[in-house]
Parts: C-alpha cells; structure tokens; sequence
C-alpha cells in the first residue's frame, strides 16, 4: 500500500480501495431478500432494546391518557405514532401534529386535507380522533398494530445504511398501486422521492408551481401502470440503480477530496 493510500486509511477510517456500499446488482438483490425476510427481519427489530424502550412508552402513554389532546402532547406517544404513519420527519412540530391530527376529516378545508404531505389526511382519515378520540388508539389490537408498524418503519430505514434508497423502495413497491393521482405521488415524500429520482426529474421542480410540478410526472410517468405489478418492479429497480449509482458518485467524490487533503498532509510530514 502507498503512503498516499496509507493516509487516506488513516484519515477515511479504513481502507480506501473499497467500492463505496454495494453495487447496484447488489441493491436489487438486497430489495428481493429484504421483502422475503420482513416479517422474520420486524420481529427481531422488536426485540432490540431501543425499540423495545420506545415501544414500552409508548403503550404506557397511551393507557395512561385521559384525553386524547393529552395524549397528542405527548412526545413518547408522537415518535411511536407518527413513525408507523410515515410522519417521523413531523415530530419537531408538536403543535402542528397537534392541530392536524384533532381536525375533522370530512371536511375538506380541514387542515390535515389541505397540507402539502397527504400522510396527514390519510392517517386522519383513519384514526378520525376528531369523533373517536382515545378510543382510536387504546384497543389492544391498535396498539399491536402501531407498534409493529413502528418496528417495521425502524427496520427499513436501517436498511439505507448499507444500501441506499432500500427503505423508499421496499415502501414504494408495496404501496404502488394506491397511487392513482399525480398529487397522490407529489403528496407522498416516498413515491415523490422515487419517481423524481427514476426519471432523473430535478428536486428544485418543487419550488415550481403545482401544475409544472403535475406536468413534470406525468409526462414521464403513466400512473395507471402503478396497477402493473411488473412494472412496478421495474421502477422501483431503476429508482435503486440511481440512487445507488448517486451515493457512489458521492463517496467517489469524498475520496477525491480525501486524497488530495492526504497528499497535502503528506508534504507536511516528509
């Protein structure tokens, strides 16, 4: 090994010669083991101590509540709840969550019917704590399907750790066919993140009005042949050979930048 390369171990935290993360064979094949070993793969994320921790709060909190505006405040309840949604990326906004989740679903200019992530109105939809209150949330059969939910949320966003983009896909490929709308896929992070990234369509198209944005989907995308299974499959590879291909790209990157601080590091102790 060179000095160079022996420099670049040292500064990179190992060796310098590895490929950056699988390749993008690899990545496909890691979606089809993942999708077999689910239910297997939930189970023992179940049993890990930080989600089991998380877990025992949460069902805590919910047996515990008087109210369910109390309930929505709590923090142990929202990072359970709003994980199994697909609303983790809400937790900072407590009184948002708050406002959003307690509004009445049949009513279209209703808060959660009018943000942006169409999570909101889906998940309001079907816990409607507006009319129910705790009672949608406190039956042993809820919980248990939260908090498995929870763990298999956890256990897909692990994935990304050695295989970029793995989580999107494997939530993309089983929810595909419910997308029947273009402002379904642009309301839903995941399906926006994997079509834009398929079809190479840039994320500064939000920035862009609604319209441009709709047009930006569908002159790529026939979202009636999200009911295709096959095809389904096919995007969802294409969007794991660009993702994978773009975290490559960015580690190749990082490697360069690391050889050149290694070489200048080199000149200072020669």
């Amino acid at each position: 090994m060179s000095s160079t390369s022996t420099l670049l171990s040292i500064i990179y935290g190992g060796s310098s010669s590895g490929s950056g993360g699988s390749t993008a064979t690899n990545a496909i094949e890691n979606l089809n083991l993942a999708e077999k070993n689910e239910t297997q793969d939930v189970a023992t994320t179940l049993k890990e101590p930080e989600v089991a921790r998380d877990v025992a709060k949460f069902t805590a909190a919910v047996n515990g509540a008087t109210s369910i505006s109390e309930l929505l405040g709590n923090q142990d309840f929202l990072q359970v709840f709003l994980t199994a949604n697909n609303l983790a990326d809400q937790l900072p906004y407590t009184a948002l969550v708050k406002k959003a989740l307690l509004s009445d679903p049949s009513q279209s200019n209703s808060l959660a019917n009018t943000l942006s992530d169409t999570n909101y109105a889906s998940t309001v939809k079907a816990y409607d704590f507006y009319t129910n209150g705790l009672k949608a949330v406190q039956s042993t059969a809820e919980i248990a399907t939260l908090v498995n939910a929870y763990a298999e949320v956890t256990w897909r966003n692990s994935l990304d750790q050695t295989t970029p983009g793995l989580s999107n896909a494997l939530a993309f490929r089983a929810n595909a066919s419910t997308y029947t709308t273009v402002d379904q896929i642009l309301g839903d992070p995941t399906a926006r993140t994997v079509v834009t990234t398929a079809y190479d369509i840039p994320e500064q198209i939000a920035f862009q009005p609604l319209e441009a944005q709709e047009k930006a989907i569908t002159n790529n995308l026939d979202i009636s042949k999200l009911q295709n299974a096959t095809f389904v499959d096919q995007l969802t590879q294409k969007y794991l050979i660009k993702a994978q291909n773009s975290s490559s790209s960015s580690s190749s990157g990082s490697t360069t930048s690391l050889t050149s601080l290694a070489v200048q590091y080199q000149g200072l102790i020669v």
